[in-house]
């Protein structure tokens, strides 16, 4: 499996976390920094910053993938819905949150939100 994070940097304990919770090995984790300029339109942003994600057309389709996504709300959702236009289907993303009264501040892993899975069982509402 790949990660692709858009987020702060992945530690050693959190890539454990994530192969205890999915059962799968991290074959590897891109790296891709997001800085966003709200002076300035996300969509073309967007579209630059996906260039340095090292996957084809048929990659995008056929590798699992798990993402970190970015926090910036906006930034996220426009992300969500090129990686579906790519992949065909929602990506499993990670959640992270505060270890409960650690100094200095760190996150762990909370859980590995399920996309497609929550997307499906929402078609059943309509």
């Amino acid at each position: 499996m790949i990660i692709l994070n858009f987020a702060h940097p992945l530690t050693p304990a959190h890539l454990e976390q994530i192969q205890t919770l999915t059962g799968e090995p991290v074959d590897d984790v891109v790296e891709v920094k997001t800085h966003f300029d709200n002076g300035q339109p996300f969509e073309p942003q967007l579209a630059v910053l996906l260039e340095e994600v090292p996957l084809t057309a048929e990659g995008w389709q056929t590798v699992p993938l798990l993402v970190n996504p970015p926090a910036y709300n906006y930034v996220a959702l426009l992300l969500l819905a090129q990686l579906h236009g790519r992949m065909g289907y929602f990506p499993a993303c990670l959640r992270l949150r505060p270890v409960k009264n650690a100094v200095p501040p760190r996150f762990e892993v909370a859980e590995i939100l399920n996309l497609q899975k929550v997307r499906n069982g929402a078609r059943k509402a309509r």
